[in-house]
């Protein structure tokens, strides 16, 4: 049956308003999607050199349409985020004495969440987010899925971080660090010097399940992880028209200001960006 015949054949009246309710936002946000792809498809033949006259011959629509189609809908960058309802995972640590690992949950961790969310909002994307007690077993197999603070707080994205051939973290009796397996380097934090600049991994890796993707963002400290949420927030646009959803990785330096709320100065690429054979 399909699904508005299998609907009206409930028969408790709850039930039945409950089931419509999230049919008809299962059909938005397909709707919404499938009008953001279109959109982009049309712009793509744009910037082949087609015209918007020839563009609805093709569709055998009015010109007219097809102007209001791609002055309307969603932005085409939201897709850097995903297709529906984002859900932020973020990782914390447990304090001596507290229970809730929420309270351990640093300010920039949550500044850098409240940036994205604000970002995907603005996309045309909902969002929420879920704080991941120790010892870090966060859910990967979700759609829409971003992925906050660094493998010391989240060691299963660690593990998920070995399909990535060109960069990760690694840890020795120094600390945290992050390396370019292409080229050897070692980048460790300047802030474990004193110094106010942190680095961070940006990148979007594979689902353990093998069904999609998620997006991955993670400093060697706090101030790194919300440098990267920075760098995506200022540069989403170009991060989509390159990328699109196809996985990736980079590595951004931020500094910050030492003082007060510690606020994020500059941020800069400081490797290629990689993009991952076969995807």
């Amino acid at each position: 049956m399909s699904d508005l015949t299998s609907v009206t054949a409930i028969s408790d009246p709850e039930e039945r308003a409950k089931t419509l309710s999230a049919l008809i936002d299962e059909n938005q946000a397909t709707g919404q999607e499938l009008a953001r792809l279109r959109k982009e498809a049309l712009e793509e033949l744009l910037a082949m050199g087609r015209t918007q006259t020839q563009l609805a011959e093709l569709l055998g629509i009015s010109r007219s349409r097809i102007s209001m189609m791609l002055s309307a809908g969603t932005r085409p960058e939201r897709a850097f985020f995903g297709t529906g309802r984002v859900t932020f995972a973020i990782g914390s640590k447990q304090e001596t004495g507290r229970s809730d690992p929420s309270n351990m949950l640093s300010a920039e961790t949550f500044a850098a969440y409240e940036t994205l969310a604000n970002v995907a909002k603005a996309s045309g994307l909902d969002s929420d987010h879920e704080i991941v007690p120790p010892p870090g077993l966060v859910d990967l197999n979700r759609p829409n899925l971003v992925v906050l603070t660094s493998p010391r707080l989240l060691p299963f994205v660690g593990q998920a971080m070995g399909a990535d051939p060109h960069l990760g973290f690694a840890n020795d009796q120094d600390g945290w660090f992050l390396v370019d397996r292409t080229t050897g380097k070692e980048y460790r934090s300047p802030r474990d010097q004193g110094e106010p600049t942190d680095y961070a991994y940006i990148g979007r890796l594979p689902r353990p399940d093998g069904k999609g993707t998620f997006l991955y963002l993670a400093g060697i400290h706090a101030q790194g992880t919300l440098g990267a949420a920075q760098f995506v927030a200022d540069h989403l646009k170009d991060l989509h028209k390159d990328l699109k959803t196809k996985r990736f990785s980079t590595l951004v330096a931020c500094k910050f200001d030492p003082n007060g709320d510690r606020k994020i100065l500059t941020t800069e690429r400081i490797t290629p960006l990689y993009r991952h054979e076969g995807t």
